[in-house]
């Protein structure tokens, strides 16, 4: 019963290229985003309130004090000497090139930082941004550059107030392929308006572009957020835990065993979740994802490949 036997995780993978466990140190270096600082809206995506999405992390300690705050709790839960810096709230990369190098050569002058990984937009990530992170890739660290997509269709974005396009996301992707900058993409499963069919058809145009890692997110609604609202007055029913679970599975099926799986569950603080409830329960989720796979028999890249057929699919054996 172990999720890396039927799927490419990326803990696996990091434990097989540096010969031990290496744990990822989530950081809020205090950014905004454009699509709430006015530049291209107010109030952000119609699902976001940060604090879901990177519960670890305190902005109001500076970047030593989280890093050691992180290694603390890390050290009771795992026996990792090896971390990462995970840039993770909001965009990471919405700065100055140079207030960017600062910020995360801080991070990565820390003792056992083997490297970084930047979570942004895909329209916030300049030639100059790709530039530095070539420069760190090139000294032999490890770097990610994770973009939030969420959809490839442009009406779920305009309809969640994403303030980007699928156009974008594509010819980011490709100048960070092009450098050979690994990409992971971030996907969200359940979002207003969406059927699995949209899920499957995001997955064929990201593997289509080209990317190294994936992650799937099920929407979860939270606090002070639109959707919240959406929700309270029946415009929005949320995934219920079995749906998401064989739709990840479907996907997963049909994603390359060489693309690398960050996470394929996420979850909120109860604190500020209001649904789904299985949301706050991440084991849960991975077990179940886990039992559906060796249920079916089946494992990441057993229908890679094919064309997505929903009967086929859900009742595969």
């Amino acid at each position: 019963m172990i999720l890396s036997d039927r799927i490419n995780t990326f803990g696996q993978d990091l434990l097989r290229r540096h010969g031990e466990r290496v744990h990822k140190i989530a950081l809020d270096a205090g950014f905004t985003c454009p699509n709430r600082d006015g530049t291209k809206g107010r109030g952000g995506c119609s699902f976001c309130n940060n604090v879901s999405f990177s519960p670890d992390a305190d902005a109001h300690l500076d970047l030593a004090a989280q890093i050691s705050k992180a290694r603390r709790a890390i050290a009771k839960r795992t026996r990792a000497r090896k971390f990462i810096a995970y840039f993770q709230a909001y965009t990471n990369t919405y700065d100055k090139v140079e207030a960017l190098e600062a910020l995360y050569r801080e991070a990565l002058n820390e003792p056992d930082m083997v490297g970084i990984a930047v979570g942004t937009r895909p329209d916030c990530v300049s030639s100059d941004v790709l530039d530095l992170l070539e420069r760190f890739r090139d000294q032999g660290l490890e770097v990610w550059l994770e973009l939030g997509l969420q959809s490839s269709f442009d009406e779920t974005l305009e309809r969640v107030n994403r303030g980007h396009t699928f156009a974008e996301y594509r010819e980011t992707a490709k100048a960070t392929r092009r450098r050979g900058i690994p990409l992971c993409t971030h996907l969200i499963i359940g979002l207003p308006g969406e059927t699995e069919e949209h899920c499957h058809a995001t997955l064929d145009k990201v593997l289509d572009i080209g990317v190294d890692g994936l992650k799937l997110h099920p929407l979860h609604i939270v606090k002070h957020t639109l959707l919240a609202h959406q929700w309270r007055l029946g415009e929005y029913l949320p995934l219920m835990r079995d749906e998401y679970i064989c739709m990840a599975a479907n996907l997963i099926e049909r994603t390359p065993e060489n693309i690398i799986y960050h996470r394929v569950t996420a979850t909120a603080s109860r604190d500020v979740l209001l649904a789904p409830v299985w949301c706050a329960e991440k084991w849960n989720v991975l077990n179940g994802i886990e039992f559906e796979l060796r249920q079916r028999g089946t494992r990441q890249g057993c229908r890679a490949g094919t064309p997505y057929a929903k009967e086929k699919l859900r009742h595969a054996a």
